[in-house]
């Protein structure tokens, strides 16, 4: 009897436990005011201190998404694309600016509080969801992170090697284990020494405060940009118009390849969504610094583009170095080292926004109490998330000075698709829910949110049908019909919304003349 007493109420303790797991993983927050939670964070004493401004949104936005690869990528696209390099980078930018408005709304909408696309899920579906979200952007940050490192330590290397005195013929020698990195037990291990070195000297100066790493980036943002500018005005007395023809050689596929390619040269411009609790003027600038630094980054990428395609023909282009290559071709050779200083300064940013949009994702958790409480911690001097700082330069630092994570970080873009994808969604979610409030009544098998849900569900999977369709060259009708379910799904979600509404209104107005329609009140 006891035994089976003791049996029953273990099963029924872990199914309540059960249930109450499921219960928080369906939790979700609710869209306070922006003002309403603003003063709660400010009177509280764990909020972050207010000083980045537009103009630092806008260059954290491009400190963020510029880095070595308008150096290299836009050569190594253009070797397939020819000049029609340049309608990929428009074509990605584009698509990379429907979902910078996906941010700018929800940056102008939601409370100025760290969380950026986390926040987003947890308020417009739930807890699970926005955890999961949060994984992704980690598993992304933390071996983006470490890559970025070694990048940097190698181009460092390579600009000391520029040099006499640290060339190999030089009276100094710099091992390997302080650039690329020395491999042991097959490649599975690779040691490299100063990969944490410069981790652990942005992380310290992020704990600083927000005011010295925005001065750090700012300086090395504009160091960078004026670098490409210079760039793209020395390249520009030496196009040849010629090099242009045929603009896209390789035929318009080619040129859709390299869209896809090329579209994370723009990922980054997300960081400003995580500095919302640190703007000035959150609700104004966020949504202008998010779209102004995808703009300056278009720019500098299509510029650097067509001066590269008109120097040098697409197929003379080289795979390691191609810009540097063309101007010293060109006889421009200081230009080489100018294209190593800016490569050097635009790693150096990505990298630091990078550690800084990690801590300020654990601060959001922390405090939501997904994760240990010393996460949210706040320092009160420096005004910064001083343990999950630390905490991310530690783990970026430890996977970069042991591990060769190159080959696993070309895997892992799928967590900012991820991110990208959830904050579209976010849209739709938001704003079928604000119909459904506005609604005195929803007749029919299924809510207006829940059918929204329905839509996204059939526009993702016809997208990617899509994309694996034109991937292995199915035949054209395949790729037409995944399109036009995508577009009727669309069109379905988008119109029923404008029918409900003229229902309802074509309802209040046969109301009004109704002689019965004090029944209806």
């Amino acid at each position: 009897m006891g035994g089976h007493r003791g049996s029953s109420t273990e099963r029924f303790s872990s199914a309540t436990w059960f249930s109450q797991l499921c219960a928080s993983a369906r939790r979700f927050k609710s869209l306070a005011p922006p003002s309403l939670e603003t003063a709660v964070r400010s009177t509280s004493g764990d909020s972050l201190v207010r000083r980045l401004g537009l103009f630092d949104l806008i260059l954290l936005g491009v400190g963020a998404s510029i880095g070595a690869g308008v150096f290299v990528v836009t050569g190594t696209v253009a070797r397939d694309a020819g000049p029609g390099v340049t309608i990929s980078f428009l074509l990605a930018g584009a698509s990379c600016v429907l979902n910078a408005l996906c941010y700018a709304e929800l940056a102008s909408r939601f409370p100025a509080v760290v969380g950026g696309a986390y926040m987003y899920s947890y308020t417009a579906f739930n807890e699970i969801t926005a955890f999961l979200v949060f994984v992704q952007l980690m598993l992304d940050y933390h071996i983006g992170a470490a890559s970025i490192s070694r990048s940097l330590a190698s181009y460092a290397v390579a600009l000391l090697e520029l040099f006499p005195a640290f060339k190999g013929d030089g009276s100094v020698t710099i091992p390997l284990w302080m650039g690329s990195g020395l491999e042991l037990f097959g490649g599975f291990l690779s040691l490299n020494i100063l990969a944490p070195i410069l981790l652990a000297l942005l992380t310290l100066v992020l704990c600083q405060g927000v005011r010295e790493s925005s001065a750090v980036n700012s300086v090395m943002t504009a160091t960078k940009v004026v670098i490409v500018l210079v760039v793209i005005c020395a390249g520009s007395f030496d196009i040849d118009v010629a090099n242009w023809s045929p603009f896209a050689p390789n035929g318009f596929k080619a040129v859709l390849t390299g869209a896809t390619v090329v579209f994370f040269s723009y990922v980054g411009f997300d960081a400003v969504a995580n500095s919302a609790e640190e703007s000035k003027n959150p609700q104004r600038d966020l949504p202008i610094g998010i779209m102004g630094s995808l703009l300056v980054c278009i720019s500098l990428y299509v510029g650097v583009c067509l001066v590269l395609t008109g120097m040098v023909p697409f197929s003379l282009l080289s795979e390691d170095a191609p810009l540097a290559q063309a101007f010293s071709s060109k006889g421009m050779k200081f230009v080489s080292i100018l294209i190593s200083i800016g490569a050097v300064a635009g790693l150096t940013t990505t990298l630091l926004v990078g550690l800084y949009v990690q801590s300020r994702l654990y601060l959001g958790l922390g405090r939501d109490g997904l994760l240990p409480s010393f996460f949210s911690r706040v320092h009160p001097t420096l005004h910064t998330p001083l343990h999950s700082q630390i905490w991310c330069g530690i783990v970026a630092a430890v996977l970069a000075g042991i591990f060769n994570v190159h080959s696993l970080s070309h895997i892992l873009s799928v967590g900012t698709l991820t991110g990208y994808s959830v904050v579209a969604a976010c849209v739709v979610a938001l704003r079928l829910n604000d119909k459904k409030e506005r609604e005195s009544s929803n007749g029919g098998w299924t809510s207006s949110w829940h059918e929204g849900v329905i839509c996204l569900v059939i526009i993702a999977s016809s997208g990617f049908s899509a994309g694996v369709f034109y991937r292995f060259g199915a035949s054209v009708i395949f790729l037409l019909l995944s399109v036009g379910v995508a577009v009727s799904a669309s069109a379905v979600l988008h119109y029923r919304e404008l029918m409900l509404s003229l229902l309802v209104r074509g309802l209040a107005v046969g109301c009004a003349h109704c002689p019965m329609r004090v029944h209806f009140l």
